[in-house]
């Protein structure tokens, strides 16, 4: 996996107002380039860009700015990071946004050196794989990490319900009734969770919510999710195939048949005068041979 594809992974999602636009952001920044992915939740964009295109891209926004690219990156990320990880915080720079066609334009306007430096982020249409890999997958690993852990504490309730039975068959009484409550049952929560905590529970809105409260948890997932396949792709580089040839045996196959054919002597090509006398040499032979074999089998 590439650095900026796995870099950007492993980064949280942040909530960013633009205008009217309530977008979701993640980016991932270093002195080679730089990947950016974007979703107002109907769409998911990205762009990911090395050193050469940010030169070419800052010469034609910034003609009175001469820098190396990693200054200008070093610039982009001193822009992004305090605005991603705190929306509240005062921003040195303005952004917005306009669609174009599929494509999102991020503008970005703030200075540098003390000059004017603008930027223009433009994001294409995410590929299915990649919102697979940022989206899709870790939601489904998130809901299944949620699920067992859910699991988890019912099991953990019915082990205090069991310890509380104890408790009041050695006589043990509460000292205050308001702190009584009923054994667990599971099907019964869920059932009243389904019905009452539900609705309330799956609003989305603006993606906000999971922005706010889920992070630590996606960013466990992806990160499960890269160990995974990286241990995966060790195992296969360490374990060849069953298929496959130990060191050195292709072109011991490959060169046999040669050295075979070199090491076997040359026979001439009989002529046929002498043809018959090889004949009747080998002749006497294979009758010898033939009359043992029916003797034997007669007698």
């Amino acid at each position: 996996m590439k650095e900026l594809e796995q870099g950007l992974l492993m980064q949280p999602w942040a909530w960013l107002q633009l205008a009217e636009n309530s977008l979701m952001v993640k980016a991932y920044i270093t002195k080679q380039g730089y990947a950016l992915l974007v979703s107002d939740l109907q769409q998911v964009w990205h762009e990911e860009v090395d050193a050469s295109v940010v030169s070419q891209r800052a010469k034609e926004l910034n003609k009175r700015l001469t820098a190396p690219p990693a200054a200008f990156l070093c610039h982009l990320d001193d822009l992004l990071r305090p605005l991603l990880k705190d929306t509240t915080f005062p921003s040195e720079a303005m952004f917005t946004c306009d669609h174009v066609a599929e494509a999102l334009i991020l503008r970005v306007r703030s200075e540098l050196s003390g000059l004017p430096f603008y930027w223009n982020f433009h994001c294409i249409p995410a590929s299915p794989s990649l919102v697979s890999q940022h989206l899709v997958r870790p939601l489904m690993g998130m809901s299944l990490a949620l699920q067992c852990q859910v699991r988890e504490l019912a099991t953990l309730l019915r082990m205090k319900d069991l310890e509380i039975q104890d408790y009041q068959e050695s006589g043990a009484v509460l000292s205050r009734d308001r702190l009584k409550t009923e054994p667990f049952e599971e099907n019964s929560f869920l059932e009243q969770f389904m019905v009452e905590k539900l609705p309330e529970a799956c609003s989305v809105g603006n993606g906000r919510p999971f922005v706010t409260n889920l992070q630590s948890l996606y960013m466990a997932v992806t990160r499960q999710e890269i160990q995974v396949r990286q241990e995966h792709l060790g195992t296969e580089d360490l374990q060849p195939s069953s298929s496959a040839s130990p060191p050195g045996a292709e072109n011991q196959l490959v060169n046999q048949p040669k050295e075979l054919i070199s090491s076997a002597p040359s026979l001439p090509v009989p002529e046929k005068e002498s043809t018959g006398t090889s004949s009747s040499r080998q002749r006497p032979q294979l009758s010898k041979v033939k009359r043992k074999k029916l003797r034997g089998l007669f007698n």
